[in-house]
């Protein structure tokens, strides 16, 4: 089929059938073309969409997969880690006296006192003040003595075996003997076993 220019001369718009035979076949085929190229378009726009998308996916997954990969290199370490803390939780828990140590513990701070040579005036065991794993157990002191023998004291409760902790230390003149007195509230702590945790 021979295309001949003069075919697409005065061509009426509103009388389409009549056009001649190669004018509608090359009409046909520009409109094929621009469905075609539209509809190419809007795929690849699609297709955009989805790169996009699965390169964000990708970005996301790659840091993911870093900070998996940063815990998982520092695992061992943090299984070392937590070993060490347990077996410190676990010796300060053995500092810690049972029900049936305390007794012997009272005994092992006046003496101390004592050993100082302290004079006591108070020496006044609180009830106990249950916490999360453990009791609060707090001691009122008040003796009197020299500077140098409440330092002997103070350092010889703190080298007890069992944790004992010195709080709201005062140390003063009394005014009528002259004399010099420390007060302070000692704390030991006892660990609670499961059933005195249960009854909290």
């Amino acid at each position: 089929m021979e295309i001949n220019l003069n075919d697409f001369k005065n061509l009426d718009i509103e009388n389409i059938g009549e056009w001649p035979p190669t004018v509608k076949l090359c009409g046909a085929i520009l409109i094929f073309l621009m469905v075609g190229l539209l509809g190419w378009q809007y795929d690849l726009k699609k297709m955009e969409n989805k790169v996009s998308q699965a390169q964000k996916k990708e970005i996301e997954l790659k840091n993911s997969f870093e900070f998996k990969q940063q815990k998982a290199a520092n695992l061992p370490a943090l299984k070392q880690q937590l070993k060490d803390i347990e077996e410190t939780f676990g010796d300060l828990l053995k500092r810690l006296p049972s029900k049936s140590e305390i007794a012997e513990l009272l005994v092992d701070i006046s003496q101390q006192g004592l050993g100082a040579g302290l004079e006591f005036e108070l020496f006044k065991p609180g009830d106990e003040q249950p916490r999360d794993f453990y009791a609060e157990v707090p001691i009122e002191i008040k003796v009197i003595g020299s500077y140098h023998q409440f330092g002997n004291f103070i350092s010889g409760v703190s080298d007890l075996p069992r944790i004992v902790t010195n709080n709201k230390l005062a140390i003063y003149k009394d005014n009528k003997e002259g004399d010099m007195i420390l007060e302070t509230t000692a704390k030991t702590y006892r660990y609670l076993d499961d059933e005195e945790k249960n009854e909290k």
